[in-house]
C-alpha cells in the first residue's frame, strides 16, 4: 500500500485541532522568563516550571488562532509575497529564459552538474543565514531549470530547500541555529565551528549523492522549451545583463544586510521589491507592465504563504494552551539519569520530536537551552554538546516535520505532493542522522568544548 498524506492544508487544520485537543489533555504549566541583553529574547529560567490553572483551546478558539497564525508570521509572508513577485517581474523580461538557455547549451552532456553545483550554492546560504522561506519564491524557475534537464520536481525541491536545511542543521557559524543557542548556554559564540565543518563536509556529500542518485533513476526526457517572456516584454541583450547584475547586487546586499546589520525579514522585502521595481523599468516594461507582473507573482505565491501561516497556527494554539513548556518538560526530565553519551543521543532525538510543535529554532534555543545547559553541567556533559545535540536535532526534523512552514509551502510550490517528498528524504536522513550521532559520539569522547 502506497503511503498517502493527506493535502498539506487538509493535514495543517489537523494539526491545529490536535493540538487543540491536546490543550484538554496535557497539563498546562509555565516557566518563569526572564529578557537576556545577550539574546535580545526572552529565556526561561531553569528549576521554575510550575503548573498553572488549566487554559484550553476551545474547537472556535482554535480555527481563530488560524488567522492568528496568518499575522504572527506576516512578516515572513509578505516577504514570501514580494519576493515572488519580484522574481514574476525578471521572468517577465525573459533573463530567466536567457540564463537557462545558455545554462543547458553549456552543461549538454554534463547536465547532471546541476545538482551539485545548486545543492552546494543553496547549502551555502543554509549554513550562513538558515535559509528556507527566502527559497520558496524560487520554485517556479526551479521547476523550469529541472524539467528542461529531464529531472523530476522532487529533485528541485532537494537541491534548494533540502540542501539549505542540511547545511543549517551542520552549520559551524549559523547565527540563528548556532549563534543564539550557544548565547543561551554561556559558550564563546561560534566556538567549535572546527568540528561542525568537519560533520558539514560528509553530510552535505551524502545529501548530494542522494539527490543526484534520485535524479538519475527518475530522470526521463527533457522538456520542451518553454517560459518564454510574454509578447511585447522581451528585452535585449544589454538590459538583460544589466538586470542580471542588479539580481546579483540584490543578493550581495541581502547577505550582507542580515550577516553585518541584522536585517530582518521586512527589510529583506523591502530590498527584494525595488529589486523587482527597477528591473522591470529596466527591461521595458514601464510601470503597468511592472504592476502586471508584481500581481501574476503575488498570485503565484498565494498558497505558499497560506502554509506559512497555517503552520504558525499549530504554535499559537499551544502556546495558549500552556502546554509547550509541559511538553519541555516531561520531555527532557527522564533523561536526567541516562549515562552521558546516552544523554546527549536522547537530547538530539528529543530535539527532533520538540521541533513539531516549537517549529521556530530561535525559539526552541531560548526554551530549553536554560533548562538542558544545569542538567548537562551536573552530569559532566560539555555544554557545546549539548548545543550540537540541539542543532542536529531540531536543524534535521526540518527536513520531514509538517509543522515547518517554509518546506511545505515548497513542496507545494513545486507541485511535489507530501507523500513523494517523504518517501525521498526518510533513507537519507537516517544516514544523516546516524552521521549526527557518530559526531556527538565523537565530541563526547573527545570533550569538545
Amino acid at each position: 500500500m502506497r503511503l498517502r498524506i493527506p493535502h498539506p492544508l487538509v493535514l495543517l487544520v489537523g494539526f491545529v485541532f490536535v493540538a487543540s485537543a491536546l490543550t484538554y489533555i496535557v497539563p498546562a504549566g509555565r516557566y518563569q522568563r526572564h529578557d537576556d541583553p545577550a539574546t535580545g529574547r526572552q529565556v526561561v529560567v531553569a528549576g521554575t516550571y510550575a503548573h498553572v490553572d488549566p487554559t484550553p483551546v476551545s474547537p472556535l478558539a482554535a480555527l481563530v488562532a488560524i488567522p492568528r497564525g496568518m499575522a504572527d508570521a506576516g512578516s515572513v509572508i509578505f516577504l514570501v509575497f514580494l519576493v515572488g513577485a519580484a522574481w514574476a517581474v525578471v521572468e517577465r523580461t525573459g533573463v530567466f529564459q536567457m540564463v537557462l538557455d545558455g545554462l543547458v547549451r553549456a552543461l549538454r552532456g554534463r547536465d547532471s552538474l546541476v545538482i551539485p553545483v545548486s545543492c552546494v550554492v543553496f547549502a551555502t546560504g543554509g549554513v550562513l543565514i538558515q535559509m528556507q522561506e527566502e527559497l520558496i519564491a524560487f520554485a517556479p524557475l526551479l521547476v523550469l531549470l529541472v524539467l528542461r534537464l529531464g529531472f523530476d520536481r522532487v529533485t528541485a525541491v532537494a537541491m534548494s530547500i533540502g540542501a539549505a536545511i542540511v547545511g543549517a542543521a551542520f552549520s559551524p557559524i549559523d547565527p540563528f541555529l548556532v549563534g543564539i543557542a550557544q548565547k543561551v548556554a554561556g559558550v564563546a559564540l561560534l566556538s567549535g565551528w572546527e568540528f561542525r565543518l568537519a560533520a558539514l563536509v560528509p553530510a552535505l556529500a551524502i545529501w548530494i549523492w542522494w539527490t543526484m542518485r534520485h535524479a538519475s533513476r527518475t530522470r526521463t526526457a527533457p522538456a520542451s522549451h518553454a517560459g518564454e517572456a510574454p509578447t511585447g516584454y522581451r528585452t535585449t541583450g544589454t538590459r538583460q545583463a544589466v538586470i542580471l547584475i542588479l539580481v546579483a547586487l540584490a543578493f550581495v546586499a541581502f547577505v550582507i544586510g542580515v550577516l553585518r546589520y541584522g536585517w530582518d525579514f521586512d527589510q529583506m522585502s523591502a530590498l527584494f521589491f525595488t529589486m523587482g521595481v527597477t528591473a522591470g523599468l529596466i527591461g521595458g516594461l514601464k510601470l503597468e507592465g511592472t504592476a502586471e507582473a508584481f500581481i501574476d507573482g503575488f498570485r503565484s505565491m498565494a498558497y505558499a504563504a497560506l502554509l506559512i501561516g497555517f503552520a504558525r497556527a499549530i504554535y499559537i494554539v499551544m502556546d495558549q494552551g500552556q502546554i509547550v513548556d509541559t511538553l519541555v518538560q516531561g520531555l527532557f526530565t527522564p533523561i536526567a539519569n541516562f549515562p552521558v553519551t546516552l544523554t546527549a543521543f536522547a537530547m538530539m532525538g528529543l530535539h527532533g520530536l520538540l521541533h513539531i510543535p516549537v517549529p521556530s529554532t530561535s525559539g526552541q534555543a531560548v526554551l530549553t537551552m536554560p533548562i538542558l545547559v544545569p542538567l548537562s553541567d551536573l552530569l559532566g556533559l560539555s555544554r557545546q554538546v549539548t548545543v550540537l545535540a540541539y542543532q542536529y536535532g531540531a536543524g534535521l526534523a526540518d527536513l520531514i516535520i509538517p509543522t515547518n512552514g517554509a518546506l511545505v509551502a515548497m513542496v507545494a510550490a513545486t507541485g511535489v505532493r507530501l507523500e513523494a517528498w517523504v518517501r525521498f528524504v526518510a533513507p537519507v536522513l537516517a544516514l544523516l542522522v546516524v552521521l549526527a550521532l557518530a559526531a556527538l559520539g565523537l565530541a563526547v569522547g573527545t570533550g569538545l568544548a
